[in-house]
């Protein structure tokens, strides 16, 4: 009896050591974003957490690699080309020029965009509901009709809206362009300033005083990686500056109504495992990122000499106040 039972015990240990591998496969994921700034790094971290909630976790059977492009396609360009030679498991490229970059590269490697406002216009994908091939991901099309609602809100004096952003992004052409339709359906008229580069945002701020009554900044990568320039002219001119992006209202806009970033990445994370877990990526539909957080900065505010109604005090997720 003693005999058998050894037996038995060493054979459900051999299977027992024989399957423990399968279950923690070793994967690779490399991940890309075109700049660093607070939101794609929080998109960044929820990518990695959604993994490692998955079981998928970072010095055991995940090897998780990201590089920034510190705002350069150039750059982006390269980074693709070295991730796509390294072969991952899955390639998840952070904002519009970084997708294209991976996108253009490789058509074997799954890839899984996310923060990318208009997939199908910067031509990642064919359509939303059927991506095809090997990519897919979450679109960060920001709410750009209840902006205008919110700019009535709190501003109702306000005639001209300055559109802050870099002509060269295709997320900020498409966002202007639905910003446009939805300022005209409220009445309010939309006038631009660039800037391709970091170092060209305040001048490009300065260059809408006189000209506008509110700036307004889209997610566009560029301007946001360079925000302070822009709060201080907004500042010193007396003129509110708002964002699409929440993560800025720390940083000095006053209001913001958008994506919280760290979600969206949990959310591309998910999509990230599927695929991991045997799912095509051009079987799985591109969404829109769910949820949006409204955050106001009552300092901002006041620096920026606009004061918030409480109705729109009360119902934010996060006040700041000091």
């Amino acid at each position: 009896m003693r005999t058998l039972f050894l037996a038995l015990l060493s054979t459900a240990m051999a299977t027992t050591m024989i399957a423990a591998p399968a279950n923690a496969k070793d994967v690779s994921v490399a991940v890309t974003a075109i700049v660093e700034h607070p939101a794609l790094d929080a998109a960044r971290d929820g990518v990695k957490d959604a993994l490692a909630a998955a079981g998928f976790k970072e010095g055991e059977n995940l090897k998780f690699t990201y590089q920034s492009a510190q705002g350069n396609p150039a750059t982006a360009a390269q980074i693709a080309r070295q991730f796509i030679g390294e072969a991952p498991d899955v390639i998840v490229p952070i904002s519009t020029p970084s997708a294209q970059a991976v996108v253009s590269g490789t058509r074997d490697i799954p890839v899984v965009f996310t923060a990318v406002s208009d997939p199908v216009g910067a031509q990642l994908v064919k359509s939303m509901e059927k991506p095809g091939g090997n990519v897919t991901g979450l679109s960060d099309l920001s709410p750009v009709a209840d902006h205008i609602k919110l700019i009535k809100e709190v501003a109702p004096n306000v005639k001209t809206i300055g559109f802050l952003y870099n002509s060269g992004e295709a997320n900020s052409i498409s966002l202007l362009e639905g910003l446009k339709v939805a300022a005209k359906e409220g009445g309010l008229e939309v006038v631009e300033s660039a800037a391709t580069k970091s170092a060209e945002v305040q001048g490009a701020a300065r260059a809408l005083i006189g000209k506008a009554d509110l700036i307004y900044i889209p997610t566009d990568n560029t301007i946001i990686s360079a925000l302070e320039g822009a709060v201080s002219v907004a500042e010193e001119a007396k003129i509110p500056l708002m964002t699409a992006d929440t993560d800025s209202v720390s940083r000095g806009a006053f209001i913001a109504l958008g994506f919280n970033y760290y979600d969206v990445g949990k959310q591309t994370g998910e999509v990230v495992v599927r695929i991991l877990k045997g799912e095509k990526p051009g079987d799985i539909p591109v969404k829109v990122a769910a949820g949006t957080d409204l955050v106001v900065n009552l300092v901002a505010a006041k620096k920026m000499g606009i004061e918030i109604p409480q109705a729109v005090v009360d119902r934010a997720s996060k006040v700041i106040k000091e």
